[in-house]
């Protein structure tokens, strides 16, 4: 290839990702990606009997931690 293809090529390149990066750092100064209410909501709307397994699954897996158990 010519060498002002990979010239362009590279300028587009790095033109693109600086403003991904500017986009991506404007959304998290925005509070774009904040989601105080997600558990609250997922909690809100399950039945006892989904709460109940979450909260057997969550005897099991101190269970396995007190026979320190390590998947491999």
């Amino acid at each position: 290839m010519d060498s002002w293809v990979v010239s362009m090529m590279l300028g587009a390149s790095l033109f693109l990702g600086a403003l991904a990066l500017l986009a991506f750092l404007w959304a998290v100064k925005n509070g774009q990606f904040d989601d105080e209410e997600k558990f609250l909501n997922a909690t809100k709307f399950d039945s006892v009997e989904d709460l109940n397994d979450a909260i057997e699954k969550e005897r099991k897996k101190e269970e396995l931690k007190k026979q320190n158990y390590r998947p491999e």
